[in-house]
Order: structure tokens, then C-alpha cells, then sequence
């Protein structure tokens, strides 16, 4: 079995990211989108993916439920798998990072710890995107039944009912998006606002 002490690291040898980021003409970063189930995470990440793509930008989407159903179908919901989830997640982010992709993830991300740890693996170029909307809100739309089945005991360890969801401070500076109070129209538009500046190559300094 291999240990730490015979294993070599190629990333020196490697063609680094800002030729990639040169070859595809943008800049890569990480936006993690967290909220509660059904606040539209994923919405907002397909729709701004597209009209980024409009644009030419090379762009990756990380879904929740698409890696549980892969990378990560080991993994339960207990606070430690949740932890083990986003740190897999994360460097999965960090790998495309590296090649200059623009990434979207869609990860509940109850915890600020664990908002913590996937912004240290993946480094400066991560902003967290809070999409807030309330329990009540998401219980009525719940586009995959799971509050319907939460609320007859269905669900385990389910975010917002039986696992505590922590809403970012002030102190955190993130970015929040009400899909409670705004159209989907007008969060797609704040958030291209607020992206297209960062993925621009003539932004780095």
C-alpha cells in the first residue's frame, strides 16, 4: 500500500493554469452555490451555465445528486459523510480549476465549516452563493417529493427539519441570492452581474 513517503507529486511538470486560462480565454473560478433543497440551486446553475456558454466560456457543473450517484454513492447524510462529500467535491473543484473552467456546484452545504473547508481546498478564486429561500418556501415547491416524505419520516438526517441549516453572517461575505423574494429572471441577471467580471481573462492583475 502506498504511504505518504513514496508518493511524488508531477505538478511541477505540469502545464500550469494560467495556459489554460490563456488557451480558452477566460478565467477559472469556483462558485459554490448552498441553500436549502429545492431553493434552486441547480436552476440557477443550468440557466447562468447556458448563457455563459452563449458567450464561449468552458464552463462545469457539479451537481449534488448527480455525484451521490457516483463519486460519492457511498456516502450517507451523517455529519461526517457530509463532511467526506465536500471534501471530495472539492477537490474535484480544484481539478477544474486548474483548467481554467468556470465551475458551478450545487451542494446544500449546511454547515459554515464546511463551507470553510471546500474555500480552503479550492483556494482565492471560490465564492460561495448563498441561494436563501425559506423552508416553508422550498416545502411548498418540492420539485423531488422529499419534503413530503421528510414530513412522514422518510428522510433521514433531513436538512432544515431533523439537521440544522447555518445561514452565512455578514462577517462571511457572501453572495446571496433571495429566490423567496425575486424572480428567476432577476437571480440569473444578478448573478451574470457579479460573474462575467470575474471569468474575464483582462480582470487578472
Amino acid at each position: 500500500m502506498s504511504t505518504p513517503e513514496n508518493i511524488h507529486t508531477e505538478f511541477h511538470r505540469m502545464l500550469g493554469r494560467d495556459a489554460k486560462e490563456a488557451q480558452l480565454r477566460q478565467r477559472g473560478h469556483v462558485f459554490w452555490f448552498y441553500g436549502l433543497s429545492g431553493s434552486g440551486k441547480s436552476t440557477l446553475a443550468n440557466a447562468v451555465e447556458r448563457k455563459l456558454t452563449e458567450r464561449g466560456v468552458l464552463t462545469k457543473i457539479l451537481d449534488g445528486d448527480n455525484i451521490r450517484s457516483g463519486l460519492n454513492s457511498d456516502l450517507g447524510f451523517s455529519d461526517q459523510d457530509r463532511q467526506e462529500n465536500i471534501r471530495r467535491i472539492s477537490e474535484v473543484a480544484r481539478l477544474f480549476l486548474d483548467a481554467g473552467i468556470v465551475v458551478f456546484t450545487s451542494f446544500i452545504t449546511p454547515k459554515r465549516d464546511l463551507r470553510a473547508a471546500a474555500c480552503e481546498i479550492v483556494g482565492a478564486d471560490f465564492t460561495p452563493v448563498y441561494v436563501q429561500a425559506s423552508f416553508e418556501t422550498c416545502a411548498e415547491r418540492d420539485v423531488k417529493g422529499l419534503y413530503a416524505k421528510a414530513a412522514a419520516g422518510g428522510v433521514k438526517h433531513f436538512t432544515g427539519k431533523d439537521s440544522s441549516f447555518e445561514e452565512p453572517t455578514a462577517a462571511d461575505n457572501n453572495w446571496v441570492i433571495s429566490t423567496d423574494s425575486q424572480t428567476e429572471e432577476e437571480s440569473i441577471n444578478q448573478l451574470l452581474e457579479r460573474i462575467i467580471p470575474l471569468i474575464e481573462l483582462t480582470a487578472k492583475v
